[in-house]
């Protein structure tokens, strides 16, 4: 089934990225996710003009902060592993989405390591919220270390991607070691905006095995279950305030004393 034909849905960032056939630097051909492997799925990003996530400093000038953590459904970071046949390369990627303190999806996080006869590239990759200035790019930097830089690749209507490419064993190494990954960006009034981004289990999903494709569709159907659910709450709320008119109903009148 190509892209254009598959049901409309959000992705993942390495999913998602795999499907757009977006490849990581120095490979001629994107990655094919494994056969029989389903794309797994998150809710995409907003944007961080005005997010309602608790973490956002609340000053008006100045760096702003946004403090996310895990998306409920994907509580551990998750490697996914495969093969692309026509440049007999191993593709493994480790990845994890992230919310606001409300539960709004922010961003997520993908490390590739792709490896072959000839090379072996490793590329961070961000599905990072709309309303960003392209440039000067993206920087990110573990626990106060030395920062690396990137540069968005492509927008698309639930977000844009951004990656650096070749990145060395010292930043995954970080990586592993740390605590937290700063992703900072500009926003449309050229404000830096930081995402600071939990550490904790990247290490472990890394350098450990990928996770079995029968358990990576059955936490998609979970995922894919919950957001039909949240989308059949929120039509039915909005079809209670429009059969209202918008206001709550009236308080019974009190009964008149004998």
């Amino acid at each position: 089934m190509s892209f254009a034909n598959r049901p409309a849905r959000p992705l993942r960032i390495a999913a998602f990225l795999a499907l757009a056939g977006l490849a990581g630097p120095a490979l001629a051909q994107a990655p094919k996710p494994k056969p029989g492997a389903p794309a797994p799925t998150a809710p995409a990003p907003t944007a961080p003009a005005a997010p309602a996530g608790g973490g956002m400093a609340q000053q008006q000038t100045g760096p702003q902060t946004v403090n996310v953590k895990s998306e409920p459904s994907q509580t551990e970071w998750t490697k996914v592993c495969g093969k692309d046949q026509a440049s007999a390369t191993d593709v493994c990627y480790t990845t994890r989405d992230f919310v606001s303190d409300q539960g709004q999806p922010v961003l997520a996080v993908a490390v590739y390591d792709m490896k072959n006869a000839q090379q072996n590239v490793r590329v961070v990759r961000y599905l990072l919220p709309l309303g960003l200035l392209l440039q000067p790019g993206i920087r990110f930097t573990v626990d106060g270390q030395q920062g690396t830089p990137g540069k968005f690749a492509v927008c698309f209507p639930n977000g844009c991607f951004a990656e650096a490419g070749g990145v060395g064993n010292d930043v995954v190494n970080a990586m592993k070691k740390g605590t937290t990954l700063n992703v900072s960006v500009q926003n449309q009034t050229q404000r830096e905006v930081t995402f600071a981004v939990p550490l904790a289990g990247f290490g472990k999903a890394f350098d450990g095995p990928a996770i079995d494709p029968k358990v990576l569709e059955e936490q998609q159907k979970k995922l894919q279950s919950e957001l039909e659910k949240r989308s059949d709450d929120m039509r039915k709320k909005l079809e209670q305030q429009n059969a209202t008119g918008g206001a709550a109903a009236p308080a019974p009148a009190a009964a008149p004393k004998p």
